[in-house]
């Protein structure tokens, strides 16, 4: 699978419909999105794409996004990086970002290339699995994930968790 093409260097997003550059790891989220859609059962209104993501740090605000969160059961239960490349060197990042994205820790972080996936489990940190068959499907996760299960972060933990996600966030390119 390939992402729709309207020209050499810009691709329609299969979730939002919307024209976008095809920079950096576009493609690879091209093809998790419909991975998510095709084969995982998730709707397209449960996907966000580019989930702003901001925090202040020593009375400056952060910005950056997020390539895609997924919902279930009416709160955020996924949050995927898509990027080329080793996606074990994406842990830090990905789990960071799972901690500070909502009020409470999203479960899941995964780091995807579109091929293949890295799972981590936010709270401990400790890799789930790997392969896209690790990623769970909708029903699996309307299962598994339920709110009166979510933790939060305290706030000295926050803060480093901030200085931890901006490190690694900052070194990317094409954002």
């Amino acid at each position: 699978m390939t992402p729709e093409r309207q020209s050499d260097d810009r691709v329609i997003d299969y979730i939002t419909g919307i024209e976008k550059p095809n920079l950096g790891a576009e493609a690879n989220r091209q093809e998790m999105e419909r991975v998510l859609v095709e084969l995982k059962g998730y709707d397209r209104v449960d996907i966000e794409v580019d989930a702003p993501i901001a925090f202040e740090v020593k009375n400056e605000t952060y910005r950056s996004k997020i390539d895609l969160v997924v919902k279930v059961n009416g709160f955020r239960c996924m949050l995927i990086k898509c990027a080329p490349g080793s996606l074990s060197s994406r842990e830090r990042e990905v789990v960071s970002a799972a901690r500070l994205l909502d009020r409470y820790l999203i479960p899941l972080a995964i780091a995807t290339d579109g091929a293949t996936a890295q799972v981590w489990d936010t709270l401990s940190g400790r890799r789930l699995g790997q392969g896209m068959e690790a990623v769970p499907s909708k029903q699996e996760a309307q299962i598994k994930f339920h709110l009166d299960a979510l933790t939060v972060l305290d706030p000295e933990a926050r803060f480093r968790t901030q200085l931890i996600f901006r490190s690694y966030d900052g070194m990317n390119v094409n954002r």
